[in-house]
């Protein structure tokens, strides 16, 4: 059973919410492998190309996600790559970290906004809540990255999540 997406502004603030129908384990394990990440990570057209990760406080993951389908224009061929740093990690229930814009050698970008993220996995009688609360520096920082098409990017993310658990399952 897919659940909706959950998504609410506040301030330089947006919490993400949605019921994922797999256990706590397994999605807790899908955020923590780089190769799992690779396989559903990114809006629907995107592939994560590169996916180097050390999941532990303190630890990345780099990755780059390219755009492989052709219908989406200028986009197509297009790079995006990112850098998520781990600050808290509590295994299977809590994952928090900062997300740069990155480069290919994974400087992180000044022009493009940072966020800190904390995420919670809850188990839900053999199902999982995902609530992701990300912190932007400025309402305004929140707006720039909405405007890039942010929530639209995570809502397809996060279906393709939906239909690799349910392959895992």
């Amino acid at each position: 059973m897919t659940s909706k997406m959950i998504t609410r502004v506040e301030g330089p603030v947006i919490v993400l919410e949605r019921v994922f129908d797999a256990p706590q384990e397994l999605v807790f394990e899908v955020f923590s492998d780089g190769e799992h990440l690779k396989q559903w990570w990114g809006p629907r057209g995107w592939e994560t190309t590169v996916s180097n990760m050390d999941f532990r406080p303190g630890g990345s993951w780099h990755y780059c996600m390219t755009c492989m389908d052709k219908n989406q224009g200028d986009f197509y061929g297009m790079e995006s790559w990112g850098k998520s740093v781990y600050h808290e990690i509590e295994e299977p229930t809590k994952i928090v970290y900062t997300d740069y814009f990155s480069d290919a050698e994974g400087n992180t970008s000044e022009e493009l906004p940072a966020s800190t993220t904390t995420m919670t996995f809850e188990e839900l009688d053999g199902r999982t809540k995902i609530v992701s609360r990300t912190v932007y520096q400025s309402a305004d920082e929140l707006k720039k990255v909405l405007e890039m098409g942010m929530e639209e990017g995570i809502t397809q993310t996060w279906d393709r999540l939906e239909e690799y658990l349910l392959a895992k399952k």
